[in-house]
């Protein structure tokens, strides 16, 4: 959440109406703008709050926010940050330094023309320890903030005007919504479960519960949604990277294990899309978790350039009871009768189409070339991907007793290339490999890239290819995470 009653001093003028600025001396982007600060001060007046020196700026009387209530009031993660504050509310916000937003912000031209056009900030001081765990216990147990609206105010609006939503209308987090919620887990409110990036705010077992509210989950989804946000927390996930990617690629999450059933999960027909609560809410908290409390919003930290329609929610279950193969859970290390979630970075399904294969080589032939478009024909290695096969595909698999590791082996053969087709130029194409690469024969993934999942409904001879984001060490790998309580 991003604003909070306290019981701090009252807030000094020009705080809840106006343009304030927040900034410390100890941060290089911050003393950039200092000259920008001193000409937006001769159009409009703003108010300067400082983090670390009572003296920075020089000029303009700045605000020495000494136990840092103030940055915590607004919100504050990044350092510069420039807000309009109307009533109360931020109704506008530039972070960092970037040309175009600061003269939105202002309405002032031609601000910093020596300057670069943008540079990023610094972490700002209240939200790094130990600053950001006094904080939390000052403004309320658990690390969320309570927010009080105004009589007139529209609870549904004003999530919409305080950043908190997707884009859709979110369920209000009221006090009571919340502890509903955190009854659906044993786990203390107060957990910290990390920091989440890209403005690594402190999340709490509380706040994964406020933005489940928002998100409409029921109560008994908490132990999925808090194993998933976890797993999306891990250095070997890289949010961070994920988030701030241009590419189109979002956190997918598969869930294993009774806890599908139990939650009423559809695995079967439409399962990719819209229709189940618990497949759509689960996703959807995940997001707005990484949203509100990490602040990757689009346009701000998060640069897709197109993105998908998935970055709203991406969640399914396996269909395991009549898998032609085991789990991907337990593929991956979970023991039988687990629950668990699976996070992929992955951008949106795009269907496969096989009618007429009945025999399982020419299937996996069929899927192995369908897999080779992931990213672009031509690049080889740096994507991973899922394979979500569906029922009646998998018959075919089924029928003939293959396995998992059988598939692979065939699924190998196919997506193993030959250099010549996939340097620059081939095909007269310029995208592809260096010339020395033409004679070498290339995999499509790296080892362990591509999942195996089964899904979907009785009816049609379809599978899906989910193309992944940058793969391993350098972007992102699966995270699979045990569901407790």
């Amino acid at each position: 959440m991003t604003e909070a009653t306290s019981t701090s001093a009252p807030a000094p003028p020009g705080f809840d109406q106006g343009l304030v600025a927040v900034v410390k001396k100890d941060c290089p982007t911050c003393q950039m703008v200092e000259p920008v600060l001193a000409e937006v001060r001769r159009h409009r007046p703003v108010l300067v709050v400082t983090q670390d020196d009572p003296m920075f700026p020089a000029e303009g009387s700045p605000v020495h926010d000494a136990d840092l209530t103030l940055s915590h009031r607004l919100g504050i993660e990044i350092v510069p940050t420039l807000l309009t504050r109307e009533g109360g509310s931020t109704s506008a916000t530039a972070i960092g330094w970037n040309r175009e937003q600061w003269e939105d912000v202002t309405g002032v031209g031609e601000l910093g023309v020596d300057l670069p056009p943008s540079r990023p900030g610094c972490g700002a001081l209240n939200v790094e320890p130990p600053h950001v765990e006094r904080l939390a216990a000052l403004f309320a147990d658990g690390g969320a903030c309570r927010v009080e609206l105004g009589d007139q105010e529209d609870d549904v609006e004003a999530c919409f005007a305080r950043g908190w939503t997707d884009g859709l209308p979110v369920v209000p987090p009221t006090p009571e919504r919340v502890e509903r919620m955190l009854a659906g887990t044993r786990r203390d409110r107060s957990e910290v479960l990390g920091l989440v990036a890209p403005d690594y705010g402190e999340c709490t077992v509380e706040k994964v519960a406020v933005n489940a509210v928002m998100a409409g989950c029921r109560p008994e989804y908490m132990p999925v949604v808090l194993a998933a946000v976890e797993a999306a927390l891990t250095e070997e996930f890289n949010w961070h990277g994920l988030a701030a990617t241009t590419y189109f690629a979002g956190p997918i999450v598969v869930v294993n294990g009774p806890v599908t059933s139990a939650l009423g999960m559809n695995s079967k027909m439409n399962v990719l899309g819209q229709g189940n609560r618990a497949n759509t809410t689960i996703g959807r908290a995940l997001q707005l978790v990484l949203r509100n409390v990490g602040g990757a919003r689009p346009g701000e930290v998060d640069r897709a350039t197109l993105g998908n329609p998935g970055k709203l929610s991406f969640c399914f279950p396996e269909r395991e009871a009549d898998s032609p193969w085991t789990s991907l859970a337990t593929e991956r290390g979970v023991p039988e009768g687990k629950s668990a979630v699976t996070l992929f970075a992955g951008e949106g399904p795009r269907g496969v189409v096989d009618q007429l294969s009945r025999e399982p080589e020419s299937l996996a032939r069929s899927l192995g070339s369908a897999l080779l478009a992931v990213a672009h024909y031509k690049v080889v290695v740096g994507f991973d991907a899922m394979l979500v096969v569906g029922f009646e595909h998998g018959n075919v698999f089924r029928r003939a007793g293959w396995d998992k590791a059988r598939l692979r082996r065939e699924l190998d053969a196919v997506l193993v290339r030959s250099g010549a087709d996939l340097v620059r130029g081939a095909g007269d194409i310029a995208e592809g490999l260096p010339e020395k690469m033409a004679g070498a024969q290339v995999p499509k993934f790296r080892p362990g890239g591509l999942l195996l999942v089964h899904a979907g409904g009785n009816a049609g001879l379809f599978s899906a290819v989910v193309g992944g984001w940058v793969s391993g060490p350098v972007g992102s790998q699966p995270v699979t995470r045990v569901v407790g309580d």
